[in-house]
Parts: structure tokens; sequence; C-alpha cells
């Protein structure tokens, strides 16, 4: 009875949240070990159709390098990064397309359908709903100290999202699910880095929440503590001291882009946690850093 009695605690203290995000969207990022391990695939599943069952409209974006670099190595190309980013030349961009807009993204729908969802998987090429231009990076020479141009091909940033096609789906009751690749102005197709799309698409939407999935406990402090809540003026201090490096600058330069356009939370959450989606947004507790402006 003590077991039964602790279910309705755990349903009754999940109410007040159901409440207030009925009818809101969420946009989540799908990565890190949430889409390798199996139980972790079928959990999310589960909790993206939870979330839209009870009234909640989740859009998934969803990255995929691992992915993209085993078939890189199975056809004989060895991949290459610069500064964290992909080299993207022409025949690397094919794979990209193949693998995040065919093989991830039909595995990441089928979940979902599977779990008794309905979900919809596209890129931001359909609907022209990412529109992207060649990502410009640079470097400062450690012989001449000058700032040099590195071109690492096909690799775009948002420039903006049109989300007319993600609202018709999300009225018609189904899950958006996007690969992120993007369109340029002159029929190119562009790499994009996934988090960084979220953060864009979260922004569009004006969604009520964006949701990071990583591989760790969210944002730690120079203890490796866990800080359960930051302000945006707080992060920016922690990477300008060096405390946030790494993975985690993309991730959070997502969270501002999401808040400066008009998302009213950001969560890094640990995907390495069975449930976490639920776990963070149906709790007190949590289990990540919320971000605010």
């Amino acid at each position: 009875m003590e077991k039964l009695i602790e279910k309705a605690r755990i349903l009754i203290e999940a109410l007040p949240y159901i409440q207030t995000f009925r009818g809101k969207t969420f946009v989540i990022k799908y990565g890190g070990n949430a889409m390798i391990d199996e139980a972790l695939k079928q959990g999310f599943a589960q909790d993206v159709v939870l979330m839209r069952y009870i009234g909640i409209n989740p859009v998934i974006v969803h990255g995929g390098g691992p992915q993209i670099g085993k078939i890189m190595e199975r056809m004989g190309k060895k991949p290459a990064f610069v500064s964290g980013q992909r080299v993207t030349d022409e025949e690397t961009m094919d794979i990209v397309e193949m693998v995040l807009g065919g093989k991830v993204n039909k595995e990441i729908v089928h979940l979902i359908n599977r779990a008794g969802g309905r979900a919809v998987g596209l890129t931001g090429k359909d609907g022209g709903l990412i529109q992207a231009r060649k990502l410009k990076m640079t470097k400062q020479s450690d012989e001449t100290g000058t700032t040099e141009i590195i071109d690492i091909g096909l690799v775009g940033e948002v420039t903006e999202v049109r989300p007319e096609a993600l609202v018709a789906l999300e009225q018609s009751g189904f899950i958006p699910v996007i690969a992120p690749v993007g369109a340029g102005p002159d029929g190119e197709t562009y790499n994009i880095n996934a988090d960084l799309v979220a953060g864009a698409v979260a922004g569009a939407l004006k969604a009520e929440k964006l949701i990071l999935l990583t591989d760790q406990a969210g944002i730690l402090d120079k203890d490796k503590s866990l800080i359960p809540t930051l302000n945006k003026k707080k992060v920016e201090e922690m990477i300008n001291k060096g405390v946030i490096a790494g993975g985690m600058i993309p991730k959070t330069k997502s969270c501002f882009q999401a808040l400066d356009a008009g998302c009213a939370k950001v969560h890094i959450i640990d995907g390495r946690i069975p449930h976490a989606l639920l776990l963070e947004i149906f709790t007190k507790e949590g289990v990540g850093t919320e971000i605010t402006l």
C-alpha cells in the first residue's frame, strides 16, 4: 500500500507543472549517450510521448556526430575537425545528409511512433525551415599574430528559422523531429551544430523551454559541483574565467540565442539518467542546470 501511495504522491507533485505547461512548446536537443544506450533511447521516446499526451508540444532537434563518423570510416573517409567543427567537403556533406536526414532521423521517428506517438521527420531544408549561410571561422596565427580565415567547407550557421511547418505539425498532433541541416541562399546544403539549431528553433517558436540533453550533470562550478540555477550574466562570467569550456560553450551559446529571442527558460540536463526529461520538468529538484535571463 505504501508503494501505491508513493505513486499517487508523485502524480500529485507533477500536477501543477502539467497545468502550467499544457499547450506550451518545448524544444529538446537530443544527443549524446541518450541516443546510443538502448534503454535510454526507449525512455526518451516514452518521455516525449507522455509529454504530448498531457498537452505539451515537444519539438526534437537531434545530433548524430558519432554515427556520421562511423559511416565515414566505413566508406574510407577519415573525419577531420577544426575547433570542434567537422570539416565538411561536398562528399562529407552527402554523408552527413544521408546519415542525419536518413538513418538517424528515421530511427528516432520510429522509436517515438513505437512508443505510441505520432512523429514526423524532416531536415532544415523541408519547408524552408532553416535558412543558413557559411560559417566563418577565424584564428590567430601563432607566428604572425594576425587573424586568419579558416575554410572548413559546408559548415553553416542559422540566419533564419521559418517555423510554419512546425506550427502546422504541432496543431495536427504530430511531433516534429529535425535533422540539423540547413539551406543556403544559392541552394547550398550546410551542416550545422545541432545545439545552435535547437536554440534558433526555440527562439523562433517562442518556446516555453529549450532542453539540452548532454553527457554530464549540467553546468559545473570550479569544484565540479552541479549548479542548479544560473542567469545569463553568471554564465558569461564562467566562460570568461574558463570554468565553462570545450563542448559546453556552443551549448551555452544556444541557450543565449533562445533566451534573447523569447524562449522562457533553458535547461542543460544529464541525458544519461533514465527519464531525465520527466525528472527535470515535473519535479522541484530537477536533474540539471536551469538558465534564465
